[in-house]
């Protein structure tokens, strides 16, 4: 008797939290899902790129592709950035964990938090490694400022890229 309640308390369990993750909604991203297009400028130098956020896998994840060109300078080689972000949910089944990867070999695990006009990502804190913090910030209908900063002790960030973006094509 014991092994068939525990075993339907189970089933049960299972079924909700599925069912929770069918049902989570994309609500505070739909913003910033389409194509942009961008200026900024940071340690890199001043540079012009483009991202996309995109839902994926039946809208279980969302990816962001992005591509960033800095031009040479009398001390800097031409630079170029590529990076892929999947955001995904985490056991919840809310919009809250995002995995970063770029052409340069890093790799980044966010956490997500929210306000009225900004996501904001934060990577996890390891031992002797900086703490990076990504922020998309709504400033009107089509546009966007993203700011890429770093912390050695997870308090006091500075800025390393900062840019505005246009939407050039929303999602039809």
């Amino acid at each position: 008797m014991k092994t068939k309640f525990l075993m339907v308390t189970l089933f049960f369990g299972i079924a909700s939290i599925m069912s929770a993750q069918q049902k989570t909604t994309w609500g505070k991203w739909d913003w910033l899902i389409g194509d942009w297009k961008g200026e900024g400028a940071g340690q890199p130098g001043q540079g012009s790129g483009t991202f996309s956020f995109y839902f994926d896998l039946d809208k279980n994840i969302i990816t962001r592709k992005s591509h960033s060109e800095y031009p040479a300078t009398e001390s800097k080689p031409k630079l170029i950035h590529d990076d892929l972000m999947i955001v995904y949910l985490d056991i919840s089944g809310s919009p809250n964990k995002a995995i970063y990867f770029d052409n340069e070999g890093h790799t980044i695990s966010y956490t997500i938090t929210y306000s009225d006009r900004s996501i904001v990502l934060t990577s996890d804190k390891i031992l002797n490694t900086p703490v990076f913090r990504l922020v998309y910030t709504l400033l009107d209908s089509e546009t966007v400022n993203t700011r890429f900063e770093m912390s050695q002790d997870g308090d006091k960030y500075i800025p390393y890229v900062e840019g505005k973006s246009k939407k050039v094509k929303p999602v039809q």
